[in-house]
């Protein structure tokens, strides 16, 4: 659903996922063999996606009945919802061989998500992230947590249950805080030493158990540099796929501009200005650069830069 404020990539999915239909397995069954149904493909968590006319991308969508024979079964296939009236699924596919090179040969290629994201519209990078995600959640918990017995997919592919025990088990998403910390004039940024060398980027970290959103910003920058919140401002989220995260993208005012690098979670802070920031996201700082217009972290520096 589509609606009128900030979007992040991999947010504005623009299918009606339709929950209400997911439990009718015999209409989900006759929209899998309608000829008006459409299938989209992941291999290894990368989608199939196609040339435009134009040098661009798009997701090289296939008969939903060649996805349903190609599924076998409910465990690789999701309902993901309705294009207008059009029902669309998804396929989740494995192995070392490359399904383009066989039973999809000449439909497309299948290329890394991450990588393609920013060449394709909006809405089809969310429809990709939302079967990414689904399908990393059921290859991570295809058995049951209350008894350990193999669950099955059920409400087209939303949920598993466990025939054993009956419990039922929801795709899990977990919220991540990313905050953006500034003092005066002048905001920080840290770097992992795993990163490539030079990135620099929003600080961020996991919510945890009886945390508001709130404290979990001011947690995370205190235990990570050393730096005391003031006040929090809420910029936008965006669902990421690696493997289920929620990120929640955060400005925060804090009390000085020291900041000191844990060296567990970060091997650097360093504070840039306003127009250092606008830069570092236009890649005009030498050996220096900020993430790719793709993450949040990237959009968190470019509001706050662009600020009057």
């Amino acid at each position: 659903m589509a609606l009128s404020f900030f979007q992040n990539t991999f947010a504005g999915n623009p299918l009606n996922r339709a929950s209400e239909r997911r439990g009718d397995t015999e209409w989900l069954a006759e929209q899998l063999q309608s000829p008006d149904s459409l299938g989209l493909a992941l291999w290894n968590g990368k989608p199939l996606i196609e040339k435009t006319k134009d040098g661009g991308a798009q997701i090289a969508y296939l008969p939903a009945k060649l996805v349903g024979e190609l599924a076998g079964g409910p465990e690789r296939l999701l309902f993901m919802g309705l294009w207008k009236d059009t029902a669309i699924f998804a396929l989740d596919m494995e192995g070392t061989a490359d399904p383009a090179q066989g039973p999809l040969q000449g439909l497309g290629e299948f290329k890394d998500l991450r990588q393609v994201a920013m060449q394709l519209p909006g809405t089809e990078a969310a429809i990709c992230g939302t079967a990414k995600q689904m399908f990393e959640w059921r290859r991570r918990h295809g058995y049951c947590a209350a008894c350990g017995q193999p669950s099955e997919a059920v409400d087209g592919g939303w949920k598993r249950k466990c025939p054993s025990c009956q419990v039922e088990h929801f795709p899990r998403t977990d919220p991540v805080v990313i905050m953006l910390a500034y003092h005066g004039e002048r905001c920080m940024l840290g770097r992992q030493e795993i990163w490539p060398a030079g990135m620099f980027s929003a600080l961020a970290g996991f919510l945890e158990p009886g945390e508001s959103i709130e404290e979990a910003c001011a947690r995370e920058l205190n235990e990570e540099a050393g730096l005391r919140t003031r006040q929090v401002r809420y910029h936008s989220t965006q669902p990421w796929p690696y493997p289920s995260s929620l990120m929640i993208g955060l400005i925060a005012e804090v009390e000085d501009d020291e900041g000191t690098p844990d060296q567990t979670e970060l091997s650097e802070v360093r504070w840039f200005t306003r127009a250092e920031a606008r830069a570092l996201i236009a890649g005009q700082i030498e050996a220096t650069f900020a993430p790719a217009p793709l993450a949040i972290a990237h959009q968190l520096i470019k509001a706050w830069a662009e600020e009057a």
